[in-house]
């Protein structure tokens, strides 16, 4: 019976104490009475009305069942209450209200009525209250008592649970009036502390919010306290009651409070025993024979072995045929030999110091990951375990291991996490006091992040190094942190073995039957110190002191279970002896190997893709035009009309821009995207992008999820219907989080090579918070681990006045952890010379300027023999810039990348007469190659992009060299001179210029300064350091150049005067202001066209900067791009300045605005109703037919909550500056 039932009872009691039995209004209450005496026995776990559930109303549940075994048995009152009949209810008539008055509240004797707060009478000075009803209120107040005394063991029985092994931290118990000692305090029962030294013989009903009683309905007082000590102040503490979904509660409540729902077989006790006895034989016989070496041994926590074994198979058993672990150093060796099996003669053999045969720098033993497939003797069933490679940041493998299982189970189309488990053991310290474990749990339920549940086992040390755990935490518990995803935690004794598996028995059924994240917190000690060689009496004495005088573990269960009877003294000595047996035949057989291989210690083998692979073959990245055709038409189609989608209107006027785009063959940053997206999704590769905002993209160029504007939740994205037999696209906007979404990333592109995987940072600044998994996963995994990834991370960079956090991707830092040598000349008379320098770097950084390169170097991730991570520096005003364009030709089947572009204009022509070789990367180019032009120095300075920073293209840059020889050599970049690339180049290009025994040139740095800070945020500053850079590389302007670029400023102005005077205005009528004030009257004759994309007020990153404002770096106006670019010209992707001027197709250079331009109203419509496009072998039909072009988002909602928006009004074109 719930709270809600319980009131109406009440309600009916009061109405019979204030006497209105006779009136309609009772009988009325007799009605609803008769609707509530259904009781409550039949509902399951699955109702969720049954939060309020209280003893009151189970109190007269017993009272009602009683009287209707015997009407006297209960008081007259109950008697008359409980006799109610419906057919009364239709005899009676209607009373006038006169009546109702008359009986509203008759006298009271006025007496003295005891209350909780003391006695109260109606001469007091307070209000009189009406005398109580003859009941046995005493026994109802008990009862709620009984109620909240359970309530408070649920909640709080943890905090007096014994689960010290060393008894520092513990409760201290308590003796009740009958002799027994009890944990329970005050911190648990609070205000019902003095109630459990009443009568103890005392019978109360048990309520339906608890299960203690199995069968029973009644127990006495004594035997309520007794189940719930045993049950949450025992060597278990649970906290669950955190958790606000009542069907997890209940069910966690239904598997510890049953009577006899924890006990054990003898057949379980003594396989706990030996499993406990191969864990500790393994640590004793590792110190034993290496006592001064580095193992971090897992004593004083050897149960952890047994747990995991006993998850390990009951997941099987349920069905996991993929298990992944992810842990720190501590333990590893021992789950290595006793969780996977891997022979341990090979991992003794890590202890000799022998040569690898492979290449490689290795790692310490302790951080080595494997992978095993074996058939699990208990359940008969194969599994594959796979331990994840670790360096020694602790919790940062988390997210690694999470991507790696979110990978796993995609492959295995694996919807519900029932194949694939994943397994975190995490330290205490590390638990609570890295962020990354925060940022990982916070994955664990997003659509596009979560692995359906995942086991936390805590190896709970007490000690954090050297650090008391009252100086390394706030919390009481180290797993607090786990509460923000409501995940039930189980704390747990390690020094009883079997309350330790049946928690383990729990979390797995828990993590089966919800898909949820679940902590088993295993709470031990640290036999040694930090390492075996570490002297731990220095800072924990006192602790130390009683760790030398504790009997190990095993010790413990094995005299516990010979005293019951459960082995024999003999027996348990032929455990031992057996296990010392194998560990000394693995000694025997080490001793043996002369030589270690490092690949046999991957974690994450791809068979079949290496075996008969040429590794420097790179095939032909280009594709059909009718390829590009079909995915550039679908790309620009709005939503099917059919569907009803409401697209936001500035995504129309972006979708008919890209239509424009594919007409004319030509691409902009997005479409070149898209290409290499689309024409991988059509060869079957799995495409993903992740990251923040990358949906939209951070500038608002991507737009690939369309949002419905009047729907919730409904969304279209073009690229998943291009084919009908098309691999699976996925872009997902993340948390706001750079590490734990990169390791995530980072650990989904490890699991196979049949995949684009990419991470965008909204800026390429915030990657520095994720540099840990940078440093030591991405940038050094291959040559620890021998574990390759083709994880691609694009990082916004370059310096356009955002200020110092929104300016740079920190490319110097990507440059300096290349491990190519500066000071070799690589053999570039090989024929496989460029893919044999991809394969022996590791990693690949590029800075690309034209959108045809992005399309190659995304699609060379895939096509290589092998797979290196990308970092590739993205641009943001090139995303709109007029000159960064490239022609479809540049994609086709005869393109290829191109890691340096070469000046093919009038100085590339002409080289002899070329005064200055300016070497560049990225977006820089686009600033000296207008500001060239300004100068009058085409024919005499020569501008060649380097778009491939490493591997460095030795080969091209000598090219370069030859081709210039009388040329004053300079390297040109935005970034500061402590940053960016020179300090990279600087040696190469001097190892390039060594090899030619003629050359005496040098190369010479052009750009900003050295500075602390990677940006300024000053405008005017910014802009005195820019004109400084071109200063220094083209000098100052001569008076003919002023006089020059004044003239065509004024016939620029004089021509878009003359463009808005000639057009009608299309601007709608004004409205009148909110107030009531009158509107602004027409303006007369022809008004200037609003223009088509409306801009934002902050500085430009193109075109022209308002009057008085000062000029634009990146300014590239249509008379100079005329002048020096060639129709077909590479440099450029063959956008001719023609072409820009067409209507409709002339994009806003970077965010300045440009010229309006008409648009047809049968141009309008054709966005809104476009032609069905064609593409390679699928009908039209098929495609737009299908019901699944409108994607609804995973249906989680977080009550009436809805995404924001689009303001109708706002400009497609607006891209937000966010912040952290």
């Amino acid at each position: 019976m719930n709270q809600c039932r319980l009131r109406s009872l009440v309600r009916v009691r009061r109405s019979l104490a204030l006497g209105l039995r006779g009136t309609d209004h009772h009988i009325l209450a007799r009605q609803a009475l008769r609707t509530i005496q259904t009781t409550a026995q039949g509902r399951g776990v699955h109702d969720l009305d049954s939060f309020a559930n209280g003893c009151s109303a189970a109190y007269i549940e017993g009272l009602y069942n009683k009287w209707k075994r015997n009407p006297k048995s209960v008081d007259e009152s109950w008697n008359e209450l409980f006799s109610g009949d419906d057919r009364t209810t239709a005899k009676r008539r209607p009373l006038p209200a006169s009546h109702f008055r008359k009986y509203r509240r008759p006298p009271v004797e006025r007496t003295a009525i005891k209350a909780r707060s003391g006695a109260r009478t109606a001469s007091g000075g307070a209000s009189a209250a009406p005398a109580a009803p003859p009941s046995d209120w005493k026994n109802i107040d008990d009862h709620h008592v009984i109620q909240a005394i359970i309530r408070a063991y649920q909640s709080r029985g943890h905090l007096a649970a014994d689960l010290d092994p060393l008894g520092i931290v513990g409760p201290k118990k308590h003796k009740s009036v009958d002799g027994t000692q009890r944990h329970a305090a005050r911190e648990v029962l609070r205000q019902h502390y003095s109630y459990i030294f009443n009568d103890l013989n005392t019978m109360f009903k048990l309520p339906s919010s608890t299960m203690i009683g199995g069968d029973q309905e009644f127990l006495t007082l004594k035997e309520i306290l007794d189940r719930l000590e045993r049950i949450y102040c025992g060597h278990i503490g649970v906290e669950y009651m955190q958790i606000t979904s009542l069907t997890k509660t209940n069910w966690i409540r239904d598997r510890f409070e049953k009577p006899g729902g924890l006990d054990l077989t003898k057949e379980e006790k003594k396989l706990i025993l030996e499993r406990l006895t191969r864990s500790t034989g393994f640590e004793n016989f590792l110190a034993k024979k290496f006592s001064s070496e580095k193992r971090f041994g897992l004593e004083g926590c050897d149960i952890m072995i047994p747990c995991i074994k006993e998850v390990v198979d009951r997941a099987t058993k349920q069905g996991v045929e993929s298990i992944l672990i992810g842990m720190a150093h501590r333990g590893r060796l021992n789950v290595l030999a006793n969780i996977c099996r891997k022979p341990i003669s090979d991992i003794l053999s890590q202890f000799h110091g022998l040569k690898a045969t492979d290449s490689g720098s290795g790692d310490v033993k302790y951080h080595l990951g494997v992978f095993q497939e074996r058939l699990n003797r208990q359940t008969n069933r194969m599994v594959r375990i796979t331990v994840v490679a670790n360096p020694s940041h602790l919790e940062h493998v988390n997210p690694v291991l999470l991507g790696k299982a979110r990978a796993e189970m995609f492959q295995r189309g694996d919807t519900c996490g029932s194949k694939v488990m994943p397994i975190i053991i995490h330290g205490d310290a590390s638990f609570s006091g890295q962020g990354v474990v925060y940022e990982s749990m916070h994955l664990s339920d997003l659509p596009s992040y979560t692995t359906y549940g995942t086991i936390h086992i805590v190896s709970n040390n007490q000690v954090g190094f050297t650090t008391d755990p009252r100086f390394s935490r706030s919390s009481r518990y180290c797993t607090d942190v786990a509460k923000v995803v409501n995940a039930p935690i189980l704390h747990v004794n390690a020094d009883d073995p079997e309350a330790c598996i049946q928690c383990a028995r729990i979390v797995t059924d828990y993590r089966t039957r919800f898909r949820k994240d679940v902590v088993i917190d295993i709470v031990g000690y640290r036999r040694n110190g930090h390492n075996e060689a570490d002297e731990p009496m220095f800072t924990q004495p006192l602790m130390y002191q009683r760790i030398r005088k504790l009997k190990p573990c095993l010790q413990l269960y094995a005299e516990k279970l010979i005293k019951e009877g459960v082995v024999t003294d003999g027996e348990f000595k032929a455990m031992v002896s057996n296990y010392e047996k194998i560990c000394e035949d693995a000694w025997t057989k080490s001793k043996a190997v002369k030589s270690i291989k490092y690949s046999s210690w991957i974690d994450s083998p791809w068979p079949g893709f290496f075996e008969g692979r040429d590794r420097l073959k790179l095939c032909p990245t280009g594709v059909s035009t009718d390829t590009l055709k079909t995915i550039g038409e679908m790309f620009s189609t709005p939503p099917p009309s059919e569907h009803k989608f409401e697209a936001h209107k500035g995504i129309l006027r972006i979708l008919a821009q890209r239509t424009q785009m594919v007409q004319d063959k030509v691409a902009d940053w997005s479409l070149g995207e898209a290409f290499a997206f689309g024409s991988l999704l059509k060869e079957g590769i799995h495409v993903r992008l992740s990251g923040q905002d990358v949906e939209r993209g951070t500038f608002s160029h991507r737009h690939h999820v369309l949002y419905h504007q009047t729907e919730d939740k409904v969304v279209y994205n073009s690229l998943d219907h291009l084919y009908p037999d098309q691999a699976h696209y996925s872009v997902c906007n993340s948390s706001l989080s750079e590490c734990a979404v990169l390791g995530f990333e980072h650990g989904y592109s490890m699991a196979s090579p049949h995949a684009l995987v990419i991470w965008e940072g909204q800026f390429g600044d915030f990657c520095n918070t994720a540099q840990c998994i940078i440093d030591t996963f991405i940038a050094s995994g291959e040559t620890k681990w021998v574990r390759q990834s083709g994880v691609v991370m694009l990082l916004p960079h370059s310096m356009e006045g955002m200020g110092p956090e929104h300016s740079s991707g920190r490319m110097e830092r990507f440059l300096q952890m290349s491990d190519d040598d500066p000071d070799v000349y690589p053999d570039t008379c090989d024929a496989d010379f460029v893919a044999r320098q991809l394969m022996s770097v590791n990693w690949i950084v590029t800075n690309l300027s034209t959108p045809a390169n992005l399309f190659h170097c995304l699609r060379r991730q895939v096509n290589m023999g092998f797979r290196k991570p990308l970092i590739n520096f993205s641009p943001k005003s090139l995303l709109r810039h007029p000159l960064a364009r490239s022609p479809f030709k540049d994609f086709n089947e005869c393109s290829s990348f191109q890691r340096l572009i070469p000046d093919k204009g009038p100085a590339g022509k002409k080289p002899e007469g070329v005064k200055k070789l300016v070497f560049c990367s990225g977006k820089v180019y686009y600033d000296l190659f207008k500001e060239r032009d300004d100068h009058q120095q085409v024919e005499t300075v020569a501008l060649v992009r380097v778009e491939q920073l490493c591997p460095f293209p030795y080969d091209l840059i000598s090219q370069q060299l030859e081709l210039y020889p009388k040329a004053e050599l300079l390297w040109a970049q935005e970034e500061h001179k402590n940053n960016g690339g020179w300090f990279y180049v600087q040696p190469r290009f001097d190892t390039a210029l060594l090899k030619n025994e003629k050359e005496s040139r040098c190369i010479s740095y052009r750009g900003r300064p050295p500075s602390s800070s990677p940006a300024t945020g000053n405008k005017v500053q910014h802009y005195s350091e820019y004109k400084a850079l071109i200063k220094s590389v083209f000098g100052e302007l001569t008076p003919e150049n002023k006089k020059r670029l004044e003239e065509q400023i004024k016939k620029q102005q004089a021509k878009a005067k003359a463009d808005a005077q000639s057009k009608p205005s299309t601007k709608p009528p004004s409205t009148p202001p909110k107030g009531g004030s009158s509107p602004p009257p027409a303006p007369t004759g022809p008004q200037p066209r609003k223009p088509l994309i409306s801009m934002p007020s902050r500085p430009p990153r193109g075109g022209k900067q308002r009057s008085g404002s000062a000029p634009a770096p990146d300014l590239v106006d249509e008379a100079s791009a005329a002048r020096n670019t060639e129709p077909n010209s590479p440099a450029h992707d063959g956008a001719s300045p023609s072409a820009w001027k067409r209507s409709g197709s002339a994009p806003a250079p970077s965010l300045a605005p440009r010229a309006s331009a008409s648009r047809s109203p049968s141009r309008a419509q054709t966005y809104r109703n476009p032609p069905s496009p064609a593409h390679d072998g699928a009908a039209p039909s098929t495609r737009q037919d299908s019901s699944e072009f409108i994607k609804r988002r995973p249906a989680k909602d977080f009550g009436s909550r809805s995404r924001t928006q689009k303001n109708p009004e706002e400009s497609e074109l607006d891209p937000t500056r966010p912040e952290h």
